[in-house]
């Protein structure tokens, strides 16, 4: 099969990584780079969304010196000649608002000190920086969907009012899955060039590459995978002259276009109308891939809520009547208790073929408006790597329901889809049908118009421009039939 992961197309570069993990939920993430911020030498870049440094990357630990805040200043206060440059979006207010005006409040923690923390502004208005990187010493880095915030920790088993997810305002923040990515070698530091590349674009200043006499690998974290080639993949909105970058995109339709069997989304908002076309067709097809979608049930902000979660409903609607031969199935997780679970993981599993984890939603900002980052490896089917994309696969599906991952796997092997085999284990109601719903007027006027979703700097402040992606869904909708009941 044509190869996915094609430089200057579907992504940027693609890069050899000697070791590579994925970590489930930000608990793990942030028990990792704790781990490899204190081996750190040489140099730290982190590129995030949201950043507090009140958070406690070990929640169980409740000494003020266990906030990263701390624990960076106490890297230059030991490390003299190691250089820390954090680089964070500049939320508008009504946004810093629900952060408690962090990150903005955040500078006052490194005023004092080497920490050299700076906001981003260089966006378009309305657009927002949203890559989540970490890199240390050149050697290690992170990337996937998860801020370092005091309302993101939690655990794979999600539990109802954990109280590790305490904020310091005294509130238990919901549960929320997460997914990042590890990988170490020519891959870590290539995310390390991309970093120090936005750097010298939002701040004006070069940065060199490092090398780190040590290894600064977690040593509690195993490697799934070794030796493979891990895509990097961007989105950059075309600004001030700048070309736009909109590798997410390609990579996410050619890979949609390729899928033979199941392509496997889970994100956070699925209202992109150029992708839901894209797997509408595949579903129109007599022998096309089956398509399973994870998302949350409704979007956690008022704002996202009316701008997001009307434009899903008539992208599942589109899905549902393109569905002619009962391949699709939308899923969302639930607690024990039944409360949802947030889904703020970014991960796309093409057949067992393509893992890929980053910061893109599935919505036409994520393509083409906001800056982005996601990672991906490609392998052959059959090869050692793709049985570990198939495991991880059952392993993000079997802890949504709260089974053991060897029986849903067993239960996989039987029935051979997987719709087929979340709806055997749907009696306890914990990973429940997403329901689509209908949308309020206000919903729809904004679906119609994609208010609050630009797909490019160019109709940011022309929404007419914009109706041209809402009509694709509708046009699509009116002329293709009823489909038969789901899986």
């Amino acid at each position: 099969m044509p190869v996915l992961l094609q430089a200057g197309s579907t992504c940027w570069r693609t890069e050899r990584a000697g070791r590579v993990a994925l970590l489930m939920e930000n608990a793990a993430y942030f028990a990792a780079a704790r781990e490899a911020l204190l081996k750190a030498r040489k140099s730290v870049l982190l590129l995030g969304w949201q950043f507090d440094p009140r958070t406690r990357l070990d929640p169980d630990d409740t000494e003020p010196s266990s906030e990263v805040g701390f624990l960076l200043r106490r890297l230059v206060r030991e490390r003299p000649d190691i250089d820390i440059r954090l680089l964070i979006w500049r939320s508008p207010l009504p946004i810093a608002f629900t952060q408690g005006f962090f990150p903005q409040r955040a500078r006052r923690w490194f005023q004092s000190n080497m920490v050299n923390f700076r906001l981003d502004r260089l966006l378009p208005i309305g657009a927002c920086h949203h890559q989540k990187v970490l890199v240390i010493d050149d050697a290690v880095a992170f990337c996937g969907g998860g801020d370092i915030g005091v309302d993101r920790f939690d655990t794979a088993e999600h539990p109802d009012d954990d109280p590790r997810r305490c904020t310091p305002y005294g509130i238990i923040c919901p549960p929320r899955h997460e997914v990042m990515m590890m990988m170490d070698g020519d891959a870590a530091r290539a995310l390390g060039d991309l970093a120090r590349q936005r750097w010298k674009d939002a701040i004006g200043e070069p940065l060199a590459p490092v090398v780190a006499d040590e290894d600064p690998w977690p040593d509690s974290i195993a490697p799934d995978l070794a030796g493979v080639t891990v895509g990097i993949a961007r989105t950059e909105p075309a600004w001030r002259g700048r070309a736009g970058v909109r590798e997410n995109e390609a990579l996410h339709l050619e890979a949609i276009a390729q899928a033979r069997r199941l392509i496997y989304l889970e994100n956070q908002y699925v209202t992109s109308p150029l992708i839901a076309a894209a797997l509408a067709e595949r579903l129109e097809e007599p022998d096309g891939p089956e398509v399973v979608i994870v998302s949350t049930a409704q979007s956690p902000s008022w704002f996202d809520r009316a701008t997001m979660d009307g434009a899903r409903v008539a992208v599942m609607e589109r899905l549902r009547r393109a569905d002619l031969y009962g391949r699709f199935s939308a899923w969302t997780p639930r607690t024990s208790e039944g409360k949802p679970i947030i889904v703020h993981s970014k991960v796309t599993i093409i057949d067992d073929r393509l893992l890929r984890v980053g910061s893109t939603n599935l919505n036409n900002r994520s393509c083409g408006f906001d800056t982005e980052c996601d990672v991906a490896v490609e392998t052959e089917e059959g090869s050692e790597a793709s049985k570990f994309i198939r495991q991880f696969r059952a392993r993000l599906v079997s802890h949504f329901i709260g089974v053991e991952q060897q029986d849903f796997e067993a239960a996989f092997e039987v029935l051979g889809s997987l719709g087929a085999t979340i709806q055997g284990f749907a009696e306890d109601g914990r990973l429940r049908r997403l329901d689509g719903g209908e949308a309020s007027r206000l919903q729809e006027w904004m679906a119609d118009w994609q208010v609050g979703d630009p797909a490019s700097p160019a109709d940011s402040w022309r929404p007419w421009r914009r109706g041209r992606l809402a009509r694709i869904l509708k046009q699509t909708i009116a002329r293709t039939p009823e489909a038969p009941p789901p899986i």
